[in-house]
């Protein structure tokens, strides 16, 4: 396939607008994570325990194939910027919506062995400007990863378990901007920029989990996801006017990090009642910078000043702290919630157009209705709603970023057999 990396472009390509998590992660992948606020590992109990914590799926009730697939809308409203130093600065990004298919799958026990497949979609999504001076820096960002991840888990014993599995992620990415990148009094002359980007990338990681019940009512879990890190070449599409119109195709190569997540969770149920705790960190801290090269070197003073060289993130790593109640009302409803508060790892420094994060406080309410032995179905909706943020940096950033949030539903089916 044919692959065009604006690869100055890719500084911004992997924090393009994220849904629901700090950063550029989509946490929620199913119902029961949706309407959990993402407190879904510990008291992970179907098919989607491939994915969460897959070392459950020893305790995955019965011994039949649990097979679940979910669909979730995704609401970006428009980002409102206010700049501190003129109003022709100021911009809205786009709304954005977005559907990601998601499919979990639990295997029946073997020997103590079980075994999980899940497709999901972790990364990703999209951020766009149409006005003059965001443009320049985001004009459309657009970002897709699906992670395809076998797993096996192994019961030791009625109060422990472990699982690991490999994971593949295939990335595809389209990028543009285009306008202004240096005016006077600071240069004699308007100087544009353009740049296209279309590309993808496969690449290769892992995961893994244990779960230990010290008790028929508790579970504790540990989940672990490896830093995966994205190395994408191809060609770069660049142009200028300065100092003579110029348009310029050459080889180019980054690498970025997905980033390593971790996560301690504890579920204790009471009667009809689990109540979920967890801890998550992603180590964002592995952000640090990004190094472009290309093939033949840029030549063009303009081009190089703008698109070569190193570029400074410097991220931190963020934790998010996550609530889930889940309630059996009775053999045929289950009703759920979450609550979440997130930090973001985006510092002001190096905060940007392409991802104007923020802390963000996470509500989500859901329910699951049995249709009989065999099929389930259920919906969970999720709000997200993000701090405004005042940032001044070296960037081009002096202003503040007001509305950003998200809204989140998903539907699925389960099916026993």
């Amino acid at each position: 396939m044919k692959k065009t990396i604006a690869v100055a472009a890719l500084a911004v390509l992997w924090s393009a607008g994220s849904a629901s998590a700090a950063g550029y992660r989509i946490p929620e992948q199913s119902v029961d994570s949706t309407a959990k606020a993402g407190a879904n590992i510990a008291s992970a109990n179907g098919a989607d325990t491939s994915y969460y914590n897959p070392a459950n799926m020893a305790w995955t009730a019965g011994d039949k194939w649990l097979v679940e697939g979910d669909l979730t809308y995704i609401h970006l409203p428009s980002i409102s910027y206010d700049d501190n130093r003129t109003a022709a600065y100021d911009g809205e990004s786009k709304k954005e919506n977005f559907l990601l298919p998601t499919v979990f799958m639990v295997s029946p026990e073997v020997n103590n062995f079980r075994f999980g497949f899940s497709v999901t979609a972790p990364y990703g999504l999209a951020k766009r400007w149409e006005q003059p001076y965001p443009r320049t820096f985001a004009e459309e960002y657009s970002l897709k990863v699906f992670d395809i991840n076998p797993t096996v888990a192994y019961k030791f014993c009625e109060y422990f378990s472990v699982a690991a599995g490999p994971r593949l992620l295939y990335s595809s990415a389209q990028v543009s901007s285009n306008g202004v990148v240096r005016r006077p009094p600071v240069f004699p002359v308007t100087i544009t920029g353009s740049r296209l980007v279309e590309g993808d990338s496969t690449e290769f990681g892992w995961n893994a989990a244990l779960s230990a019940k010290p008790m028929k009512d508790l579970n504790l879990a540990l989940t672990y996801r490896s830093k995966v890190d994205i190395d994408l070449e191809g060609d770069a599409l660049l142009g200028t006017n300065y100092p003579t119109p110029a348009s310029v195709s050459a080889g180019g190569s980054v690498s970025v990090p997905a980033p390593a997540v971790l996560a301690i969770s504890g579920a204790y149920t009471l009667e009809k009642l689990t109540v979920e705790l967890t801890w998550e960190r992603t180590y964002w801290s592995d952000y640090e910078d990004i190094t472009f090269q290309y093939d033949p070197a840029l030549t063009n003073s303009t081009l190089n000043a703008v698109f070569g060289g190193t570029v400074d993130k410097s991220w931190d790593d963020s934790d998010a702290y996550r609530l889930g109640l889940s309630y059996a009302l009775n053999e045929i409803w289950t009703l759920m919630a979450g609550f979440a508060y997130d930090r973001t790892p985006v510092p002001d420094s190096t905060l940007l157009f392409d991802l104007p994060d923020s802390d963000a406080f996470l509500y989500s309410v859901g329910v699951r209705y049995q249709v009989n032995q065999q099929m389930e179905v259920g919906a969970g909706y999720l709000y997200d709603d993000k701090d405004s943020r005042s940032v001044t940096n070296a960037r081009g950033v002096d202003g503040t970023f007001t509305d950003s949030s998200a809204h989140l539903l998903s539907v699925g089916l389960t099916y026993t057999f």
